[in-house]
């Protein structure tokens, strides 16, 4: 039993924002059912690296997120598509979308209406800058985040700055940040039967991520500098040569700063008045890199790591993305699960990365085709065969 058996959520979201949102409830053990235009379905079905997976509306982008739910087709232009899509809503605990605001009104659909036909549904609106404000109806993709939330200001290095981050870090937050306010919403309903509409914008919710950097300038007046691989909250504490490659070194404690001193044996550096202190350190870390690199250079990473690890010393090698998927710990914890899926054979997608006591997630279905579960959904409905048909050759579904 997953911890969310039993919701049904109507997922009307695309590209990978909302769908991530979506697949976290699908794999806690809600009933998603993927509401698609019937013409090439969600975007993220031609996004990928495998041009023929893309052909086929199976792309791996939309591999990505979408495991554990049904899709169904429904042309939401169409009158009667529209009254299928309110049928489905008495059925729904959750509704979830993604379009620009006021699209869902324009087409009848919004939750003025929704919520006097269920008025116990929870209604979650992700778009990039929210339903209301100034810049509410401007389009919005991730990087266009990145760059207005003041992430790419405060990445990178004198040298390359701006700099965004190498994934779509503001959709994936922004899903988080709905599966988050959904939860929350569920469990209101729980005590008091409302339900309510949630607006979770991606400007939102990637900045509270900031928090440390946006609290040095809020509170204390201090504005951020780019430090590339350095943690500025210490030193040392960054990224820092070895004899075959780079390691990480978090020596965040004052004791784990002497422990550093002693394993590369450099025990004087503790009494340094430039590096004594954790303050002066920070100030003083372009003089002390260069000292603690002249030692780690004589070795290679792995046995750094395991001599600083011994000592508390939090340390690590820096792995290409592959490694990092095939890691030992990364299987142990079951990150990564295995489904078959249509066109695309066996693949590896992620699963619930929280290991729950007694409602564990669990990969149990592979990203549906497109327009798949139509003909079942329709069925329960109470549609005949004959009916969804119809339906079909009219473009409705």
């Amino acid at each position: 039993m997953g911890a969310m058996d039993g919701v049904r959520v109507l997922d009307l979201t695309n590209v990978l924002a909302g769908p991530f949102a979506t697949e976290l409830l699908a794999l806690a053990g809600a009933e998603v059912i993927k509401i698609e235009n019937p013409l090439g379905g969600d975007l993220a079905r031609k996004l990928g690296c495998v041009g023929d997976l893309n052909r086929k509306l199976m792309g791996t982008s939309f591999l990505a997120q979408n495991a554990n739910k049904k899709s169904v087709t429904l042309n939401l232009k169409e009158e009667r598509a529209r009254e299928i899509f309110l049928e489905l809503v008495l059925t729904a605990d959750v509704v979830v979308e993604n379009f620009r605001p006021g699209v869902m009104k324009r087409l009848g659909l919004g939750w003025e209406k929704l919520s006097t036909i269920r008025p116990d549904l929870i209604y979650c609106a992700i778009s990039g800058f929210g339903q209301t404000g100034p810049d509410a109806h401007k389009p919005a993709y991730d990087q266009i985040i990145q760059g207005l939330s003041g992430v790419m200001a405060v990445n990178g290095d004198e040298r390359l700055n701006p700099l965004r981050a190498g994934f779509p870090v503001c959709d994936t937050v922004g899903g988080m940040n709905a599966a988050l306010a959904i939860l929350m919403a569920l469990y209101h309903r729980e005590k008091t039967g409302e339900g309510q509409m949630i607006d979770v914008a991606l400007l939102d919710s990637i900045m509270p991520l900031m928090g440390w950097v946006a609290a040095n300038l809020l509170i204390g007046g201090q504005q951020p500098v780019p430090m590339g691989n350095d943690n500025f909250t210490a030193a040392p504490s960054g990224t820092f040569r070895t004899s075959d490659g780079h390691i990480n070194i978090a020596a965040n404690q004052q004791e784990q700063w002497e422990n550093v001193a002693d394993v590369l044996g450099v025990p004087e550096l503790k009494d340094d008045a430039r590096f004594r202190e954790r303050d002066e350190r920070k100030k003083n870390r372009k003089a002390l890199t260069p000292l603690l690199e002249e030692r780690l250079m004589q070795r290679p990473t792995a046995e750094w790591v395991e001599a600083l690890n011994a000592k508390g010393v939090p340390s690590g090698e820096i792995l290409s993305l592959e490694d990092a998927l095939l890691s030992p710990q990364v299987e142990h914890r079951g990150s990564i699960g295995t489904v078959s899926a249509a066109e695309a054979g066996e693949i590896r997608v992620f699963n619930l990365t929280a290991e729950f006591e007694k409602t564990p997630g669990a990969l149990t279905s592979p990203p549906p085709t497109l327009s798949q579960h139509t003909d079942a959904v329709l069925a329960e409905l109470g549609y005949e065969a004959e009916e969804i048909a119809k339906l079909r050759e009219s473009g409705v579904v």
